[in-house]
C-alpha cells in the first residue's frame, strides 16, 4: 500500500477499538442506564449514530475506488439507493395484512393506485436471504455491465465521473413514476418489523447500529486487506501510472471492473443497513447531489485512507445535523465553504493534519 496517514498502525488499531467500543457501549448506554445519567443516550442518538456509520460505510466505498483506483464516481448514490430499495421491498413485504388496505400481498402504495397482482420483481423479497443477495447483486450487476461498457472504452477521468452522474439522475427519474412499482414520490415507508423484531423498539434499534458498527469495521478490515495484496499494489499503481501498467500487461480494465463491482456492492449494503434505521427509502435517494456530497465526504476526510473518508463522512454528517436544525438555508453555503477550506489548505484531508505532526 501506498504510505499516507491512513495507514499508521496506531490509527488501524484506534479505528477498530472505536467500532468495537461503538457496538459495545451503545446497547449499555441505551437499554441498562437510567435516562438521568449522564452516559444514557437517547433512542434518537441511537437512531442518528446508526445512520452516520451507513454514510461512513458508503464513505469507505467511494474511497476505495477513487483514492486508491483514481476513479471518482459521481454515482455512488444510485448503488447506495438501489441496496436501499432492495431492503425496503422486505420490509415492505413483512408488513402484510397489518397495512392501511389490510392486502397480504400488494403494499399499500399498490392497492392505491389499483395494481392487481405484485410485479414478478418483487417476487421473492418475502424472503430475507433473498433480499440480502439483491442488496448485493443488483449494484453489482449494474456497476459491472456500466465498468465494462466503460473500462472497455477507455473512458476514464472526468468522462467516467459525468456517465456516472447522467446513470444515478436517470435511475432517479425512473424511479420517481408511479408505474415503476417502487413508490413513485413517496416511496418505501411505513415499516414495522425486521426478522419478526419491532423496528421501532429500542432493542431493536440498539441491535441495528451493532451489526451496522461491524459490518463497517468488517468491511474495512477487508478494504485494508485486499489493497495490502499485490491486487492492491497494481490498482494504486493504477491510479498513478496507468499507462505503466498497461505497457507492463496488466488488464486495466479487468482490475478496474473489480475494484468498481467491490465499491458498488459495499454502497449497496450501506443503504440496507441505512433504510431499517431512518424509515424510508424514496428517489430522493438518487439525486447527483447527494453523490457529490459523498465525493465531499471522502476529500474532507483524507482520500486514499480508508479512515480519512470514514471520519469525514462521519464529521460532515454531525455538522449538517447541528446546522440544518439551527440555519437550515445556509448548509449547503458552509459544505461549499469547507470543501474549498479543506482543498486549499489541507490537500490531503484532515488526516493530512495527522502525518504533518509527524505521526504518520
Amino acid at each position: 500500500m501506498s504510505s499516507s496517514p491512513g495507514n499508521s498502525p496506531f490509527l488501524h488499531r484506534a479505528t477498530i477499538a472505536f467500532f468495537l467500543g461503538l457496538a459495545l457501549w451503545v446497547p449499555v448506554a441505551n437499554l441498562l442506564l437510567p435516562a438521568e445519567s449522564p452516559l444514557a443516550l437517547s433512542s434518537y442518538s441511537v437512531s442518528l449514530l446508526g445512520k452516520y456509520l451507513c454514510l461512513a460505510l458508503l464513505a469507505l466505498a467511494l474511497d476505495l475506488l477513487w483514492g486508491y483506483a483514481g476513479l471518482l464516481s459521481l454515482g455512488h448514490g444510485a448503488f447506495f439507493a438501489l441496496g436501499g430499495y432492495a431492503m425496503g421491498m422486505y420490509l415492505m413485504r413483512q408488513i402484510g395484512t397489518r397495512g392501511v388496505y389490510g392486502d397480504a400481498d400488494l403494499p399499500d402504495f399498490m392497492v392505491f393506485l389499483d395494481w392487481s397482482e405484485l410485479p414478478w420483481y418483487w417476487w421473492g423479497f418475502d424472503s430475507f436471504p433473498f433480499a440480502m443477495l439483491m442488496v448485493l447483486l443488483v449494484p453489482g450487476v449494474l456497476a459491472l455491465v456500466f465498468g465494462w461498457l466503460a473500462f472497455r472504452s477507455r473512458v476514464t477521468g472526468v468522462y467516467f465521473s459525468i456517465m456516472t452522474q447522467a446513470m444515478t439522475y436517470a435511475l432517479m427519474l425512473a424511479f420517481f413514476r408511479n408505474e415503476m412499482g417502487f413508490g413513485g414520490n413517496n416511496g418505501l415507508t411505513d415499516f414495522k418489523d425486521l426478522l419478526g423484531f419491532d423496528l421501532h423498539a429500542d432493542s431493536t434499534r440498539c441491535a441495528l447500529l451493532v451489526v451496522t458498527a461491524l459490518t463497517v469495521l468488517g468491511s474495512y478490515m477487508l478494504c485494508r486487506r485486499l489493497l495490502a495484496t499485490r491486487f492492491g499494489a497494481v490498482v494504486t499503481a493504477l491510479r498513478d501510472q496507468e499507462g505503466r501498467v498497461r505497457f507492463l500487461g496488466y488488464s486495466v480494465a479487468s482490475y478496474k471492473l473489480v475494484v468498481f463491482v467491490l465499491s458498488a456492492m459495499l454502497a449497496g449494503v450501506a443503504g440496507a443497513l441505512y433504510v431499517p434505521q431512518v424509515g424510508i427509502i424514496n428517489p430522493g435517494e438518487f439525486q447527483p447531489l447527494n453523490s457529490i456530497e459523498i465525493a465531499i465526504w471522502v476529500a474532507v476526510g483524507g482520500r486514499g485512507t480508508l479512515v480519512g473518508a470514514m471520519l469525514g463522512a462521519f464529521v460532515i454528517a454531525a455538522v449538517e445535523t447541528l446546522l440544518t436544525a439551527q440555519f437550515p438555508e445556509a448548509w449547503l453555503f458552509a459544505l461549499g465553504a469547507l470543501f474549498l477550506l479543506v482543498t486549499l489548505f489541507l490537500p490531503r484531508g484532515l488526516l493530512g493534519l495527522w502525518e504533518r505532526r509527524g505521526h504518520g
